[in-house]
């Protein structure tokens, strides 16, 4: 059992260290032409973009190793079955339950790796990268826009935009925080801002939206008011010191950061399902390798093909499964609002599941 188990790991590590360089070459690939447009065409300082380059390695590493571990491990279980190799394990009564114990471990490893991944190294490069790509094309106050986040720069309100497009806006949400009553809310589909020339502020035209106001004698109570177009000023807070203008996005946040938001915004009774979804989402994530293990040896034994080109294919039609339902859980969850956790954690649940049941029709029949 000792030897096979050293056999195993050998075997799927030399793959894993394979597949990683695979993955990683060809999504670097992909990032390499935006950041050499930046210094060609754009006269980007080189040091700059090389910064960029760096920071970026985790975020391609945050899928790159999952990914790596589920091809590796669907590969030698491939192989070592359409080899018989499985079948004559089971003959002379080893157990496949035992034998796989290492490379559970292993899994459990690399999702704690993963852990501190998300929760320390991912958000501060990314953070860092998007600082520098941001500092590189401030010149008027819309870069304070960004989607996805609780913007906090400008006087009396916490601005949330679902997504920008030049300047296009959607799934906008505005608190104005006031002092002498209840925070007030204006939701719109859709709008789009317009530059004041030399005023420091940003003119937003909303579309389709309400503006909601607590009644101050009756918090209870809310005024309701359905507009087709409305028109909003925000000036920029001159209390913000340069480089304060960039805030963070829910993935460029730690744990404990998230958290800490989660409480300021709930003293004005802002709801953050946005931020909720993403600290569920980096914990779920993180445990993909351990995950992609176990579909990993219950389909290489299940399909029993040895071609690396199918265990590829079937690899990467597992992985788009996988993030497909991760995006539809942050999807329902941010539009709900509701069981936020158990979307997030749903992916993983899923494919653990058919990865056990298949492994246990595969050993037991």
């Amino acid at each position: 059992m000792k030897i096979l188990r050293i056999y195993l790991i050998k075997e799927i590590s030399i793959m894993f260290f394979f597949s990683l360089l695979i993955f990683t070459f060809s999504m670097v690939a992909g990032n390499l032409i935006k950041l050499a447009d930046l210094v060609i065409n754009k006269n980007v300082d080189i040091m700059l973009v090389g910064k960029i380059f760096l920071f970026l390695i985790p975020f391609l590493l945050s899928y790159t190793i999952p990914m790596s571990t589920l091809s590796a491990t669907l590969i030698v279980f491939g192989r070592m079955s359409s080899d018989n190799e499985i079948t004559a394990m089971r003959a002379h009564g080893i157990n496949l339950y035992r034998l796989s114990m290492p490379l559970i471990i292993a899994g459990v490893v690399l999702s704690l790796f993963s852990i501190i991944l998300h929760n320390k190294i991912l958000p501060e490069s990314h953070f860092a990268s998007r600082k520098i790509v941001k500092d590189i094309g401030v010149k008027n106050p819309a870069a304070y826009l960004e989607s996805g986040t609780f913007i906090k720069n400008f006087n009396n309100y916490i601005i949330y935009i679902q997504g920008i497009d030049g300047n296009k806006l959607k799934g906008i949400r505005i608190y104005q925080i006031q002092e002498d009553r209840p925070t007030r809310t204006i939701i719109a589909k859709k709008g789009e801002f317009i530059i004041l020339e030399h005023q420091n502020a940003l003119k937003l035209k909303l579309m389709d939206g309400t503006s909601d106001e607590p009644n101050p004698k009756n918090p209870i109570n809310f005024y309701k008011l359905n507009f087709k177009t409305y028109y909003i000023t925000l000036h920029i807070d001159k209390n913000l010191s340069p480089g304060e203008y960039l805030s963070k996005k829910p993935k460029e946040m730690n744990f404990r950061e998230i958290k800490d938001e989660i409480r300021k915004l709930g003293k004005h009774h802002i709801d953050t399902p946005a931020l909720i979804a993403e600290f569920h989402r980096k914990i779920s994530i993180s445990f993909a390798s351990l995950v992609f293990i176990i579909m990993g040896i219950s389909l290489g034994i299940f399909v029993r093909r040895g071609e690396k080109t199918v265990q590829f294919a079937i690899a990467l039609a597992v992985i788009v499964a996988y993030y497909l339902l991760m995006a539809g859980g942050m999807a329902i969850s941010l539009h709900t609002g509701r069981a936020i956790a158990l979307w997030m954690y749903m992916p993983n649940i899923i494919l653990a599941a058919v990865g056990i049941i298949l492994l246990k029709k595969t050993v037991e029949s």
